[in-house]
Order: C-alpha cells, then sequence, then structure tokens
C-alpha cells in the first residue's frame, strides 16, 4: 500500500497560494478550508494556480468571445448553454468585442490537453493549443462559479470568478473510466448522461464493456441474432437491449463533442455465453447454451480451434471498427477458465492481428500478457494490492518490454466495490472501498518495477451486475470518480488526502445543483444544509 503525505513546507506552500497569491503547485490545503479562493478548489488539482487580484463578474452584458475557428466557437456555444439558464443572461458569442469571456486557440507549451485560464476584473480568457484544452478549460471555469450556475432555472448570483492564473495539463493521456451495459442495460440517453459527468473532471476516455455472458449490446449486421437474441436478457432476467449502429453512432458523436474517445470491448474468447447462445456453431460440441441471466464468470469460451470464431471475430471487429473514430479497441481476455492456457495463447495470436487489420490498437485486460501483447497493445490492470507476485510479474516484465498499462486496481478503483458493509448496492470480493483508499494511491509507483513511461493512465471501472438506474450509477460513482480522475489529470506533487478532501467536498453542492445523488462519505467533511 502505497500512501504520499505533503510535507508541512509544501502545505505552507500552498496556502500561500490561496492566500497571499503566490504562484506554486497544487491547490488550497484543508487549512484554508472551504472559504479560501475557488482557484484552490478545482478538481482535478490544477498543475498551477497563481490566485492574484480582483474577480470578473458575469454581467447581463458579457459576451463569450471566440476567435474565428470552429474549434473555439463551438466549445463557446457548451459553455453558453452552460451558463445561460442559471444566469438567465444573453451571453451571446461572438468573435468582435473586448472584455467578456474569451476562448483562444494559440500555440503553446501546455500539449493538446493543457490550457491557461487567467481571471481579472475587466475579462477571463481560456487558452489552449487545441480544443480539447478549450474544452477542459471550461469545466475548471465552471468550478470557479458558485454551484447554483448547474442549474436549468434562473438563479440569483452573483457569478464572480476569482482572479489569478491557472496554468494546467495532464499528468497522464489515458484517463478513463468504464461502464458494463452488458449485465444490465442503459440506454443512450443515460450514457450520455454518464459521458456529461465524467467530462466535468477531465476524463478523456469511455470504455463501454459491450457483450458478456448475459448480454450482446451492439448490432453487427453479419451476425444479427448477436443482438437480437444475445441482447434480449440481462442479469435478473430483465428484457435487457442493445444499440443499432446508429444509436452507438450517437454515443460516439455525444463522447466526441465532450472529448472523450469511445474505446468498444468485446470480451473474449471468455465471457461469451450471449454469443455462444446466439450461434450455436460459435460451440467447440455446435450446441447452443441458453441464454444466461446470473452473475457467475469463467464458464464460457469460443470454441478456438474452429475456423468460424475467427470468420466471426473479423466481422464483429470489421463493423466495430468502422463504427469506432477513436484508436483503440478492446478484446477482454479476462477470465477465460474455460480456455486452456495453450488456446488462450493461440487465441490471442490470431485476433490481435485481426485487430491491427482494421487499424485499431488493442487494449485487453491485463492476463494477455501470459500470452504475447501486440506491438503497442495496452494491458488494463485489475489485479488488487496483494495480487500475487507471479501475475504482477508477468505485468511488469510486459511493461519492461514496451507494453503499457492502463491501471485500474479493483480493489482502489473497481466503482462496483461496496464504500462499507452497509452499502445498498455493489459487490465485495476485492474488499470495501471508501473515498480515501480509492484516492490514496500513486500510479506511478502502484507496480513496482514497472517504468515510469510504461504507465499511460488509469481507468475506473463500472461493472453493473447490482446496478439499474441512473441513481445506481450516480451513487456509486460519485464521490470516487473524481479522485481517479485527479490521479490521472494532476501532478502527483498535489497528492494530499488532507487537502483533497476539502476539494472534494466543494463539489457536493454542485452534485446537488447537477442532480447526481451522491454517497455522503464519513470521511468526506461535506458542507452542511
Amino acid at each position: 500500500m502505497t500512501r504520499h503525505h505533503r510535507t508541512p513546507r509544501l502545505l505552507g506552500t500552498l496556502l500561500l497560494v490561496a492566500a497571499a497569491s503566490v504562484s506554486a503547485v497544487g491547490s488550497a490545503p484543508a487549512a484554508a478550508g472551504p472559504t479560501a479562493t475557488p482557484l484552490g478548489r478545482v478538481v482535478p488539482a490544477p498543475a498551477s494556480v497563481r490566485a492574484s487580484g480582483s474577480p470578473y463578474r458575469i454581467t447581463p452584458d458579457t459576451h463569450i468571445r471566440v476567435d474565428a475557428s470552429r474549434e473555439a466557437h463551438r466549445v463557446g456555444e457548451y459553455l453558453a448553454d452552460i451558463l445561460r439558464p442559471s444566469t438567465g443572461y444573453r451571453l451571446p458569442v461572438t468573435s468582435h468585442g473586448t472584455g467578456g469571456i474569451r476562448l483562444r486557440l494559440a500555440p503553446g507549451p501546455l500539449g493538446d490537453e493543457g490550457y491557461r485560464l487567467d481571471s481579472r476584473p475587466f475579462g477571463v480568457t481560456i487558452s489552449a493549443r487545441k480544443e480539447a484544452g478549450l474544452f477542459h478549460g471550461v469545466q475548471t471555469l465552471r468550478q470557479l462559479l458558485p454551484a447554483a450556475v448547474e442549474k436549468k432555472t434562473v438563479q440569483p448570483g452573483p457569478w464572480l470568478i476569482a482572479g489569478g492564473t491557472i496554468k494546467d495539463t495532464p499528468r497522464y493521456a489515458y484517463r478513463g473510466a468504464m461502464l458494463d451495459v452488458s449485465r444490465h442495460f442503459f440506454t443512450v440517453g443515460q450514457v450520455k448522461r454518464y459521458i456529461d459527468a465524467l467530462a466535468l473532471y477531465k476524463i478523456n476516455k469511455l470504455h463501454l464493456h459491450l457483450s458478456d455472458d448475459q448480454g450482446w449490446r451492439i448490432a453487427i449486421g453479419s451476425w444479427p441474432r448477436l443482438a437480437a437474441y444475445g441482447g434480449s436478457t440481462q442479469v435478473g432476467g430483465g428484457a435487457g437491449g442493445h444499440y443499432t449502429k446508429a444509436d452507438y453512432q450517437e454515443i460516439v458523436r455525444h463522447a466526441a463533442s465532450r472529448h472523450l474517445e469511445v474505446v468498444p470491448e468485446i470480451d473474449m474468447p471468455g465471457h461469451t455465453n450471449a454469443a455462444l447462445a446466439s450461434y450455436a456453431e460459435l460451440n467447440c460440441d455446435g450446441v447452443a447454451p441458453p441464454l444466461y441471466t446470473g452473475t457467475d464468470v469463467g464458464f464460457s469460451s469460443l470454441c478456438v480451434p474452429k475456423q468460424v470464431t475467427y470468420d466471426f471475430v473479423d466481422d464483429v471487429i470489421r463493423e466495430l471498427a468502422a463504427l469506432t473514430p477513436g484508436r483503440s479497441l478492446h478484446i477482454g481476455g479476462d477470465e477465460a477458465h474455460s480456455t486452456s492456457h495453450e488456446d488462450y495463447v493461440a487465441f490471442m495470436d490470431r485476433v490481435q492481428p485481426i485487430v491491427a487489420k482494421y487499424g485499431k490498437t488493442v487494449i485487453a485486460w491485463h492476463q494477455l500478457t501470459g500470452a504475447h501483447p501486440a506491438e503497442g497493445a495496452l494491458a488494463q490492470y485489475w489485479g488488487l494490492d496483494d495480487t500475487g507476485a507471479d501475475e504482477k510479474a508477468r505485468v511488469v516484465k510486459a511493461a519492461r518490454n514496451g507494453t503499457g498499462l492502463v491501471l485500474s486496481p479493483a480493489d482502489r478503483i473497481y466503482l462496483d466495490m461496496k464504500y462499507t458493509a452497509d452499502t445498498p448496492l455493489g459487490q465485495d470480493w476485492a474488499g470495501l472501498v471508501e473515498v480515501r483508499r480509492s484516492y490514496d494511491w500513486d500510479p506511478g509507483t502502484y507496480l513496482a518495477g514497472a517504468p515510469a513511461a510504461a504507465i499511460r493512465g488509469v481507468e475506473a471501472p463500472l461493472w453493473t451486475e447490482t446496478i439499474v438506474t441512473d441513481a445506481d450509477i450516480d451513487y456509486m460513482a460519485f464521490p470516487r470518480l473524481p479522485g481517479v480522475a485527479e490521479l490521472g489529470w494532476s501532478p502527483a506533487a498535489t497528492h494530499d488526502w488532507d487537502a483533497y478532501k476539502v476539494r472534494l467536498a466543494a463539489q457536493g453542492p454542485r452534485w446537488d445543483a447537477l442532480g447526481i445523488g451522491y454517497y455522503r462519505s464519513p470521511q468526506v467533511p461535506w458542507p452542511s444544509g
């Protein structure tokens, strides 16, 4: 277990950021309390904060000024859509005039996702090299305003943006969240709602778990029974459902508008009962099993020796890749307990080149490292703090040989784990995961021996055996998800639980305004009332 404690010297420096306008890395510490400048309450913690001068006030005369690019205009309209309902102001998006809120694309040192935010009494400027940076800067701007700005009816204000400068860029390029739509199906609207919540915390990958034993959720034209039959149920025997290709493309477009890349997963060779039930020929004995609505794992497998298996995989990957503009495609590979090791290796050796053939990069669960990871592949680690040394050694060896790692330790950031024994939802096979435990670890040092350059980021999976509604998603994701986002975005030097829990507490009223119901962990000093 890795713990990170900031020294008194650094805490003092951070206090000066909020209280004396001295430039520093990080945000205001717990000692400053929730009354400190909003610049010090942003989640994820920015790379650099300098508080200075008087705030900017949004008024009925405020304009959102953008440069002539379509990219800046898109972000400007997005910002206006957020601010107009609560302020009641017109907030025209224009390329003319001075003052107001300015969104500007310009060359700079902050990379494709970084931004600079300058707030002065005469206006606020967000500048970035790419549209994603502007968008992330807008998420910070939202947090600098009162929580009531998120409401859909006119609120009294005032709408003040604290004076100062934020310079910000992410620690890791991969900052993900996974939603399992197979165990329980979630509609396009529900997925879009989750995307909007992820975007607030600068998450940039949405991993959709589209197939499992309990349901196949994406229409494949060349194998129509996969969705029509394999998608007709879910855990507990409900009606299930699936996405048409148009549905999936709507999710992809909405994610792109929030600067998230969709990473679709077709889990194989295990977790495949929905496919096996849909097509008898995919079974080694040619007999289709019944649909499955339980929660056991490890009992299903595609038939590795059959050629039809690879015809099937080729068709599925071809059609899914054509719908997915992102760079990656996830092929699962976990809990293939009904597949021999030799067959597992043979299967992965044949399937990874199919992914490459259709222009995508392989992501798989870390069991892939027991086979032969393709060049450029990412392995998603979901082990525990006490996972066996041999298994960890395989992952570390693969990382040393060039396989990138995305960290999703189950006893840290699986969002379906119970907070406490009394949590009404979720599971506990990986242990109980309260808010501090999910936050208080360092991805850079979590797997001893893995090269720092191999750690590409983090991802918080939400498995849905017990998750059925939007309210269920909210309760299990919040307040843990923002901490995972901070682990992915913020410099390691900002990591401090005592400071973070105060910043996290300040998010509570914002979630209330957004209609996000969350677990009020006793570890977090939530505002009263």
